[in-house]
């Protein structure tokens, strides 16, 4: 079976509107949109492009995130009240379960990778499946 080798240029593409929850919001008007750009084969992962204008509000990730910030900035708040600026070009990951308080002065484009979380066990077991396939030569080996 061929697999589709998906490419696109994020600031090209024409976001959906992806409301905040309202209870999330803690100050402004933040507008959110975003597009999922594909999701793996096995669905438990997915590549999308996500902006938002100014305001600032709590984010809960429901799964693993990696983010590559494209432009804009935000300011991730700690609840000392100290914060952390995470601009255009900067990289993060946030663990499943993680709560954050965001605040954007003007605007915030990223990419980011969402990872369904799987139980410890159930992982180790698919490692091992996986290696067991490589070793019988069931599953190919990359070039690199």
């Amino acid at each position: 079976m061929s697999k589709s080798i998906v490419m696109a240029t994020p600031t090209a593409i024409e976001l959906d509107p992806e409301p905040l929850p309202s209870e999330w919001i803690l100050s402004g008007n933040p507008e959110a949109r975003g597009k999922m750009l594909v999701r793996s084969h096995d669905w438990s992962s997915t590549l999308v492009v996500w902006n938002c204008t100014a305001g600032s509000f709590r984010w809960h990730f429901s799964q693993d995130e990696v983010i590559f910030v494209l432009s804009g900035a935000a300011f991730l708040l700690n609840d000392d009240g100290s914060e952390r600026r995470f601009g255009a070009g900067e990289l993060g990951f946030f663990p499943a379960g993680t709560t954050c308080k965001w605040r954007i002065d003007d605007h915030f484009l990223k990419i980011a990778v969402l990872r369904e979380t799987m139980w410890r066990p159930l992982g180790f077991c698919l490692k091992v499946w996986n290696k067991l396939l490589r070793i019988v030569g069931l599953k190919g080996k990359s070039p690199l």
